[in-house]
């Protein structure tokens, strides 16, 4: 161990926990550990034991600290994913498992609160209009479908929100979660009373905003320190959403980088950006930075990224990389539905099949359809010019094939980021802002984890983009229950 703290972040995501030991003062990952998830749910239902985060929570730290030090540890923070639904009794234990943010089954409930308040009224309030994966409309599906459960709640959680509390004993959120939950406003930075009114939702049964996801929501609590192996009583960070922490690790923020727009392949494709422009569109979420200070982290997000086109190439029984240009052949491969654009409903769409087409080729044609999706969102995002490089990260930034994609479509500058853990990074800058007090865009810049390597831009497939985009709105007819 170095002779600086050490601290740990964690990426609670919806696949598996990793947590990272890092070197307070360099930012060197120490060591890492990881544990799987179980996700659980057919035709549109996706959830999880909350109760098995924790337990993989446990794991992952107590692989990270093998043949380390405990002791050099000043703080933990935890970044999850971002709008799931849990909902404890009152000791604190689920109630039933948690509805995750890529649960389909609550957009009648989605529609029907946005019917309510219109797209512009829920924009002027929360900067976002509810869709499926919005924690408001998952409230409102239990409310509908569960009504006993609903009644039960003593208290209302997001993921990270759950976790932190098992850490500290303190019920605590961030502005930037929060943000994505459909009854908090990041104008105001708290939660809309009149929204808690028309989702019937006790505010007492929320967690306190902390001002900043890096703010010491309070300590590690002894119970706690026993299950991880750590010091009792070292600080714990509010934390923050998967999203905010990224923008975090890559340096994004009021202390940061401004308007540089980040492309993540991962599960769900996103695009985003720290911007001080309040965005007030349909297209995006208009989430709160987890750093405070009037920073906004607006956000395109997709259902249907590396895990569908996966799916594809099982289905074809090829390899991710055996992949070629698409050819005539459009593939939209909404297999879950699609949230952006919101198409909850849909399935996947094969389109301009030849004699001539390859398998090869239909897998190229995977690819091109998501990345097409998650790069639409990019020109709704504000103050991004064509000529700013786009920070490619998640999984898909390590394979061949969705990079040269992604430069293929969008035709910018491409910077591939040396750090690869860059959620649980985030989460490590936000705890060693609640050990020191420091800013944690600032700790994570000094870091240098938003550098990389950079790649020069291509010349932008047109014919592939508009041959995509024509087949759309067949999608969008499908889409329809």
């Amino acid at each position: 161990m170095p002779s600086s703290p050490a601290v740990i972040g964690v990426d609670s995501s919806t696949q598996s926990t990793k947590a990272v030991v890092v070197d307070a003062a360099s930012g060197r990952v120490l060591a890492t550990g990881r544990a799987a998830h179980t996700v659980t749910g057919t035709a549109g239902a996706r959830e999880s034991d909350p109760e098995q985060w924790w337990r993989a929570l446990a794991e992952a730290v107590a692989r990270a600290l093998a043949g380390l030090d405990a002791r050099a540890v000043a703080g933990i923070a935890v970044a999850g994913q971002q709008h799931g639904l849990v909902t404890l009794d009152a000791s604190g234990r689920p109630l039933r498992p948690a509805l995750l943010w890529n649960d389909t089954r609550s957009a009648p409930q989605a529609a029907a609160l946005t019917a309510q308040l219109g797209a512009e009224g829920w924009l002027a309030r929360t900067g976002s209009v509810p869709v499926a994966s919005m924690t408001a409309a998952k409230w409102r599906w239990l409310c509908e479908q569960e009504p006993r459960t609903a009644r039960a709640a003593a208290a209302v959680r997001l993921p990270h929100d759950f976790l932190t509390e098992r850490l500290s004993g303190t019920a605590a959120t961030d502005p930037g979660d929060a943000s994505g939950t459909c009854w908090y406003s990041p104008e105001t930075g708290a939660y809309d009373s009149g929204l808690l009114d028309l989702l019937e939702l006790d505010a007492a049964l929320l967690p306190a905003v902390a001002p900043t996801g890096a703010t010491r929501a309070g300590s590690l609590t002894a119970a706690a320190a026993r299950e991880l192996g750590l010091p009792e009583g070292i600080a714990v960070a509010a934390g923050t959403g998967d999203n905010m922490a990224a923008a975090v690790g890559l340096g994004l923020g009021g202390q940061g980088l401004l308007d540089h727009p980040v492309v993540s392949l991962g599960t769900s494709g996103t695009v985003f950006a720290a911007t001080r422009t309040r965005p007030a569109t349909a297209a995006l979420a208009g989430f709160a930075a987890t750093d405070g200070a009037g920073v906004h982290l607006p956000l395109g997000c997709t259902l249907n990224c590396t895990l569908a086109v996966d799916k594809v190439a099982a289905l074809l029984g090829l390899d991710r990389e055996d992949a070629v240009p698409g050819g005539e052949a459009v593939l939209l491969p909404y297999l879950d539905g699609e949230r952006t654009p919101d198409l909850p409903h849909a399935s996947g769409l094969l389109t301009g099949l030849r004699h001539a087409t390859t398998r090869q080729q239909l897998l190229g044609a995977a690819y091109e359809g998501a990345v097409f999706t998650v790069l639409r969102a990019l020109d709704a995002l504000p103050r991004t010019g064509e000529d700013v490089p786009l920070r490619l990260i998640g999984g898909g930034a390590r394979g061949r094939t969705w990079v040269e994609t992604v430069r293929r479509l969008s035709g910018r500058p491409v910077v591939l980021p040396r750090a690869t853990e860059l959620v649980a990074l985030g989460a490590a800058a936000l705890a060693a802002g609640a050990a020191t007090g420091e800013d944690p865009v600032a700790v994570a810049t000094d870091w240098g984890g938003g550098t990389g390597e950079t790649l020069p831009p291509l010349a932008r497939d047109r014919a592939a983009w508009d041959r995509i985009a024509a087949a759309l709105p067949a999608a969008g007819a499908l889409g329809r229950p």
